[in-house]
């Protein structure tokens, strides 16, 4: 697999499939290209763009320079942004939907926005992450405990307790155990989005590209009322639900609609 270097010296890994416009996938927490989301949306946007998926720090066949920081992620992207040419749209899920939302807001060549369900908490729908939960996550990877991260991180995502028990016995176990150490990346990334209060719009304030940000219509109403939240939080966004979708969406579902908003922005 072809790999850039970013800022600090950490090599990244990069795939690329399709042709068209370039279209750079942000990936969410534990994920990368041989685990997790970005294969299959990859595959259905390959007909209308040319779609960089790459792995995050410390994930698959990119490096860990240390210490981390949200700017050491965002100089990652920028170094795939430059493989592209120097311009793209962006697909982010998840917390990747925020590390993109937060690339934008310093990298200009970043001209579109796609985002799926931002992990945000931003009232009394759910209970909020508590304050010490990143450091606390922390201190078990410290202490080598990657298993007890990963769980912790499945019960507060809302997987049921008895499911995650089982988790051990699946064959992915082991590639989330393996990335168990970047947990607190993203974490830090969403930073106080989870603590049941609204955002702060200041955060995004100098994104310029428009940006649609989706939910799924079957997802817990703390998500979407975060993706919502998050739509009004970006100067120029589109908000809108998809029917059926959970947090595990569907890319023959959201491939379309991506690339309609895409498709619709890169041709004006």
């Amino acid at each position: 697999m072809p790999t850039v270097i970013s800022a600090d010296g950490s090599v990244i890994g990069y795939a690329t499939v399709g042709s068209g416009p370039a279209l750079i996938l942000v990936d969410g927490a534990m994920s990368y290209r041989d685990n997790g989301p970005s294969a299959g949306f990859a595959a259905e946007l390959a007909g209308s763009f040319t779609v960089y998926s790459y792995d995050r720090r410390g994930r698959g066949e990119s490096g860990d320079t240390l210490p981390w920081s949200v700017e050491r992620e965002i100089e990652d992207l920028a170094a795939v942004l430059a493989v592209a040419g120097g311009s793209a749209v962006v697909f982010g899920t998840s917390s990747g939907a925020v590390l993109a939302a937060d690339a934008a807001n310093r990298l200009p060549g970043l001209t579109r926005l796609a985002l799926y369900e931002p992990p945000f908490i931003v009232d009394g729908s759910r209970e909020p992450r508590e304050a010490t939960f990143t450091g606390d996550t922390e201190a078990l990877i410290a202490r080598g405990d990657r298993s007890g991260a990963v769980k912790k991180f499945m019960v507060h995502v809302g997987v049921p307790k008895f499911f995650v028990h089982l988790m051990p016995l699946m064959p992915a176990w082991k590639k989330l155990l393996g990335v168990a150490h970047t947990l607190p990346y993203d974490l830090r990334i969403l930073g106080e989005t989870g603590r049941g209060v609204p955002l702060d719009a200041g955060r995004w304030s100098a994104v310029g590209a428009p940006a649609l940000v989706m939910d799924g219509g079957k997802s817990p109403r703390y998500m979407r009322h975060g993706a919502k939240a998050f739509s009004e939080a970006l100067p120029a966004a589109e908000y809108r639900t998809l029917p059926g979708q959970t947090h595990i969406v569907k890319a023959a579902v959201i491939a379309p609609v991506v690339k309609e908003f895409l498709a619709r922005k890169v041709s004006a």
